[in-house]
């Protein structure tokens, strides 16, 4: 009976150590994300906290925060200067992201080809991408002058100059551009990662089947690069949804509140009228729109990943 006693303790021991060890297994990766996990509470969840709850207050800098409940939400929805600005930044939504969707994969294809001095235009296409916003926005607004680079090329098919930033029919356009120019090579450099990931036992295998040429992008690098393409929506996405400093810098939301965006009405309200409650409430609503334009993207072009040229491609490199 001691025995068996004895053998039932012993027993019962090594299942508790091992149920420790098992629970301690379970812990250690949530440790090692603790430190990050704290700095991204600290840096993203409590910002949006706090601002949802100015959004909820009037302030102005100076006085402490009043509570005024939902009125600055039921304000901006009688507010047809907000309303203007949210359709001027579904303009640039719509505008600028299946172009920086599109033309950074036709460019990554392009320079993804094994010629010599292909390196050169690799560098050319990126380099947009390291020059300030600031910069290329001043350099911008200079060629869009009335006696700008632009129009002077307009003026020599005998076309009459146009005001490419004081004419609300253009001026929002004129914008876009610059921010599909300044993306063009950030978003290539990511297509180029997937691009030469791709076995090209895959091309060879299609070309055998009459899959050649442009084809067979179609047939195998699309469908492969199809989490690329997801992400390369979902930022540019976003980065269309806080355009900020080319409005600033070439238009100042104007002429007549044309390319006034949703993040450049939010500074106005915010540190230009300080009215930092309705800022907060135009924030909320910012963070609202990029998440379901986040979703709804991944939705729209994920369908599926898992494509059939995935599954062909483990059994071609086997």
């Amino acid at each position: 009976m001691n025995f068996k006693s004895q053998v039932n303790k012993q027993i019962n021991k090594q299942i508790n150590n091992q149920v420790k060890k098992l629970n301690l297994n379970k812990l250690t990766p949530y440790l090692f994300l603790l430190p990050a996990l704290l700095a991204l509470g600290i840096t993203s969840f409590l910002p949006i906290i706090q601002a949802f709850y100015l959004s909820l207050t009037n302030y102005d800098f100076i006085t402490k925060p009043s509570f005024i409940g939902w009125q600055n939400y039921i304000s901006l929805w009688s507010d047809r200067l907000f309303w203007q600005v949210l359709l001027n930044t579904l303009i640039y939504l719509v505008c600028a992201v299946p172009l920086l969707i599109i033309i950074p994969l036709f460019l990554a294809i392009l320079v993804n080809q094994k010629l010599r001095g292909i390196q050169f235009f690799r560098v050319i296409y990126y380099f947009p991408v390291v020059i300030s916003v600031v910069v290329a926005g001043l350099a911008w607004k200079w060629i869009y002058a009335e006696n700008g680079l632009l129009n002077f090329f307009v003026s020599l098919f005998g076309s009459i100059k146009i005001n490419w930033l004081t004419d609300a029919s253009t001026a929002i356009f004129a914008v876009i551009a610059v921010t599909v120019w300044k993306g063009l090579g950030y978003y290539m450099v990511i297509y180029l990662a997937g691009l030469q990931s791709i076995p090209q036992d895959l091309y060879e295998a299609a070309a055998i089947d009459g899959s050649d040429g442009w084809i067979k992008h179609f047939d195998i690098t699309i469908p492969l690069l199809k989490p690329y393409i997801i992400l390369v929506a979902v930022m540019a996405s976003i980065s269309a949804m806080k355009v900020f400093e080319e409005v600033f810098i070439m238009s100042r939301g104007g002429p007549a509140n044309s390319t006034k965006t949703i993040v450049y009405y939010l500074y106005e309200k915010g540190f230009g009228s300080l009215e930092m409650g309705y800022a907060s409430a135009i924030g909320i609503v910012i963070f609202g729109g990029i998440f379901l334009v986040s979703v709804a993207t991944f939705r729209f072009i994920n369908s599926p990943v898992n494509s059939p040229a995935l599954a062909i491609a483990p059994t071609v490199q086997e």
